[in-house]
């Protein structure tokens, strides 16, 4: 048996388990979607308010109250922050070693699952083409054994074939366009918070290495 023989053996399945890939990658691209934007929302405008509040009690030197303000906080400048501050003691290169570690960490928190959205995205199109081909090599090998050709009856189930077959093609790019949308908005939100973020450490860096008793 040559690879030709073989490789048609395994697209007699068809293009219906292609489909129904399809349809499970779009579901787990909707509960990311979903999951991504109530994180990104409760995030939203974290570390902007945070910046003002922190500014104010850190140029009065009130560590302890800066303390209290970043106990609770969520959005990664915040959460950087938080530890310049327990750690002001060891001087402003400890403060600013603490920004190179903890960023990296913050931006993989922040990009969390986006990976797979701009896989689908960018795989979920070929996918369904493969279906497609999977459909039209099995509808033209069906119509061959039945040796119906230059038929009427031929040139309906040809037609009706690839109608089919083109079918998950559509939904290909049905699931992968919301996906590629859905992966650019998080990536912009993911860009803007880490800005927020580096105004609040930058800031925080800056007075810390201000104050009396802190320098290195």
């Amino acid at each position: 048996m040559n690879l030709t023989e073989t490789f048609l053996q395994l697209s007699s399945v068809g293009a219906e388990w292609i489909l129904g890939l399809l349809i499970i990658l779009s579901l787990i691209s909707v509960a990311v979607m979903f999951e991504r934007w109530m994180f990104f929302r409760g995030l939203a405008g974290k570390d902007a308010a945070l910046l003002r509040n922190l500014h104010a009690a850190l140029s009065d030197g009130e560590v302890d109250k800066a303390q209290r303000l970043l106990s609770t906080v969520t959005a990664p400048g915040g959460r950087i922050a938080a530890e310049m501050v327990a750690n002001a003691d060891r001087g402003s290169k400890a403060t600013a070693s603490i920004i190179a570690a903890l960023r990296p960490g913050e931006k993989l928190r922040l990009e969390k699952n986006l990976g797979y959205l701009g896989t689908v995205g960018s795989n979920a199109p070929f996918i369904g083409l493969l279906g497609t081909v999977l459909g039209i090599i099995e509808t033209f090998r069906g119509l061959a054994e039945t040796g119906i050709q230059g038929t009427a009856e031929y040139s309906d189930k040809v037609m009706s074939g690839i109608y089919e077959a083109l079918v998950a093609t559509a939904v290909g790019l049905l699931v992968a366009i919301p996906a590629v949308i859905a992966y650019n908005f998080f990536m912009r939100r993911v860009k803007a918070l880490l800005s927020e973020a580096d105004a609040v450490t930058n800031m925080v860096h800056a007075l810390l290495e201000g104050q009396g008793g802190r320098r290195d």
